[in-house]
């Protein structure tokens, strides 16, 4: 018998570089989405440049595929356009519905990778802040001068040589405040490399004069959850490789 996500084309109007990294029965997808692209177009002139290159809806959070007009494919989770890695996605409104409910809970765990300035010492945290998030003009901007709680599992993996040093570290969010990462990142002298908003500006011209890397080094790993969905209990996990340039300026 055939699930949801059984129903889709195969060819889906993917964004450039954009790849399946898995699905299930229950209609749930998940995309590998490289740095640059958006989690969704804002405007029509955008296509070209998000996930998939198709009409979405604001009002419903999903993707109309241009050639089943009747057939949505809804957005469960966002990247800002400068990070790559894990997007979800649902091919019913039942669904996604039920996972978002499982995002807003906290019951998916998540794991990013970062390239940062410096190293963190010990190389184990659990870092706890209390941060605003603001929109201005139409931007997010997030400060440690707030009062929301915002707590991340860090650890070091990989340490890399020379000057200024340059560190992997992986980052486990218990919260999911926009800009989250980045700004805890910053506050205690870990700058994500290639951060153009909270990081460090002249390291951040002399690294990409160095490798001719422009990227924000920030990486939506993997993802995974359990949910109940038709009155069954299922799994879900999806892990988007490291770039190769990570490990390239390390």
């Amino acid at each position: 018998m055939k699930g949801p996500g059984d129903t889709l084309p195969s060819g889906l109007p993917l964004g450039r570089g954009v790849e399946v990294l898995a699905r299930d029965a229950q209609g749930l997808i998940a995309f590998a989405k490289p740095a640059g692209l958006l989690s969704h177009p804002n405007v029509a002139a955008d296509q070209p440049r998000a996930l998939l290159n198709a009409t979405y809806s604001f009002e419903e959070e999903a993707y109309i595929l241009p050639d089943l007009p009747q057939q949505r494919l809804w957005l469960l989770n966002r990247l800002d356009s400068a990070t790559s890695g894990v997007l979800l996605t649902a091919t019913s409104a039942a669904l996604a519905t039920a996972i978002r409910a499982h995002f807003k809970a906290k019951r998916v765990h998540k794991v990013y990778q970062a390239l940062v300035f410096g190293r963190p010492v010990p190389s184990e945290q659990l870092w706890k802040d209390r941060l605003a998030v603001e929109k201005r003009g139409g931007q997010i901007r997030t400060s440690t001068a707030g009062h929301v709680m915002s707590e991340s599992a860090v650890k070091l993996i990989r340490s890399g040589r020379g000057e200024p040093r340059v560190c992997l570290i992986q980052l486990e969010p218990r919260t999911g405040r926009s800009h989250q990462l980045r700004v805890q990142c910053a506050k205690r002298h870990l700058p994500i490399v290639g951060d153009q908003t909270y990081g460090d500006f002249p390291r951040n011209r002399d690294f990409a004069k160095r490798t001719r890397e422009k990227r924000l080094f920030l990486h939506s790993l993997m993802t995974e959850f359990e949910y109940e969905f038709a009155g069954r209990k299922h799994s879900f996990s999806a892990t988007a490789p490291l770039p190769a340039e990570f490990g390239a300026a390390l």
